[in-house]
C-alpha cells in the first residue's frame, strides 16, 4: 500500500477496483473495466471535490479532515454512497489517518483487504482479489459491485 495512493478525499486507490484493474492489466486479459493510475497521479482536478474545493485545487491542504468544514456536503454525499455500496467510508478514513497517521492507517488497510486465498489485494468496489479472482470477475455482470458470494467475512467489513 502506497502513501501517494490516498486521495485527499480519504479514498484509498490502493483498493479500487479501477486502479487493480490498470495495475493488473485486466483488459488483456478479456475483461472491460476503466483503469484508472490513482487520484493523486492525475494532473487534473479530482472529478468530485477539487473542482469545487479552492483549498485542495490550489493545494493548500492534503486532506480534506484539514479543512476547518469538515466533513463538507459534497464528501458527505460521496461517503454515504462509499458506505452504502462499497463497504467503506472516506469520512471513517480521513479520521483513522488524523487520528492515528497514515502510515498507520496504510498498516491497518493491508490487513483489512488482503486476500486471505493468496495474500494480494482485495478490491472496495467489489470484494474481490485481482490476483486470484479473475475468472469471477470475468463473469460479473456489473464488476463495481459486491456480490453476495464475494469475500465477505475477510475484509472485516460489514456484509
Amino acid at each position: 500500500m502506497r502513501e501517494r495512493l490516498v486521495a485527499p478525499c480519504g479514498m484509498n486507490c490502493n483498493v479500487c477496483a479501477a486502479y487493480l484493474a490498470c495495475t493488473h492489466d485486466v483488459r488483456s486479459k478479456g475483461i472491460r473495466m476503466m483503469y484508472c493510475k490513482g487520484c493523486m497521479s492525475k494532473k487534473r482536478p479530482c472529478a468530485f471535490l477539487k473542482q469545487k474545493c479552492k483549498l485542495l485545487r490550489d493545494e493548500e491542504i492534503r486532506f480534506c479532515y484539514m479543512c476547518p468544514t469538515f466533513p463538507c456536503d459534497r464528501l458527505s454525499s460521496i461517503d454515504k454512497l462509499y458506505r452504502t455500496n462499497f463497504r467503506m467510508s472516506e469520512i471513517e478514513n480521513l479520521s483513522r489517518i488524523r487520528a492515528e497517521g497514515i502510515k498507520s492507517f496504510l498498516k491497518a488497510e493491508r490487513r483489512k483487504w488482503k486476500c486471505h486465498k493468496c495474500g494480494g489485494v482485495i478490491s472496495c468496489h467489489n470484494g474481490l482479489c485481482f490476483d486470484c479472482d479473475l475468472e469471477t470477475l470475468r463473469r460479473k455482470k456489473r464488476p463495481y459491485r459486491w456480490s453476495r458470494d464475494s469475500r465477505r467475512g475477510q475484509t472485516g467489513n460489514p456484509g
